[in-house]
């Protein structure tokens, strides 16, 4: 598994344990780049240990090579002084290091493919930081517009049944209800005035008339 791979799965997990937890958006960008700046160093590490042991291979590569050559001549000058015995066993410890030299180079090969590999990755993931952050800003915006969108949602009452909203609608229709009843008290009241006026009328014109009769009674009588 690959630095990334590892990485990845960090990231996932950490992430949908924050949103598991219904955490601020804006918290979430913020521990997801606190993350991946942290698996970041974590993989630096990594690679510089991995820099480190190819260099160390290199050092036991270059000795043992040099160990090989040193053998080499040792053999040639062992011959020349005509012991043959010398020049062989000389010549048995020029191929053991000769040996030990290509192990640690076949070594080198793989380990540099390797540091490579873990050099891509290590620039994929700090391109991915660059891009995070460049894009924190605008994510973080989207999410305290989202949220400021959800508590207006939710102060009006649109997402639930008895909101703000609704609320108000019943008072004003409480209010309209108060006004009819009033108007209708109103209307009663002003026709309860003109039929009492109306019947103030009827007596007036009886005590008008009794009132005449009553004078034409007294001017007729003879006057003593």
């Amino acid at each position: 598994m690959t630095i990334l791979d590892r990485l990845s799965r960090l990231l996932r997990a950490n992430v949908n344990d924050l949103i598991g937890k219904a955490e601020d958006p804006t918290k979430i960008i913020d521990q997801t780049l606190l993350d991946m700046r942290e698996a970041y160093g974590e993989a630096r590490t990594e690679v510089a240990g991995a820099m480190a042991q190819a260099a160390k291979l290199q050092r036991e590569a270059d000795t043992n090579s040099k160990l090989a050559d040193e053998y080499g001549q040792k053999a040639e000058s062992a011959l020349r002084a005509g012991s043959e015995d010398l020049a062989r066993e000389a010549l048995r410890r020029k191929q053991n290091y000769t040996d030990l030299a290509a192990g640690f180079s076949a070594q080198i090969t793989t380990t540099g493919s390797t540091v490579d590999s873990l050099k891509t990755q290590l620039r994929a993931l700090e391109a991915k930081i660059d891009e995070m952050e460049s894009r924190r800003q605008l994510l973080a915006a989207r999410a305290q517009t989202a949220q400021a969108s959800d508590t207006l949602e939710k102060a009006s009452g649109f997402d639930k049944a008895g909101g703000a909203m609704s609320a108000f609608d019943d008072m004003e229709r409480k209010v309209a209800d108060m006004e009819d009843r009033n108007s209708a008290s109103a209307q009663l009241r002003d026709e309860n005035d003109i039929d009492a006026q109306l019947k103030n009328l009827g007596r007036d014109k009886t005590l008008d008339e009794e009132l005449a009769a009553l004078k034409a009674k007294v001017s007729g009588e003879p006057k003593v």
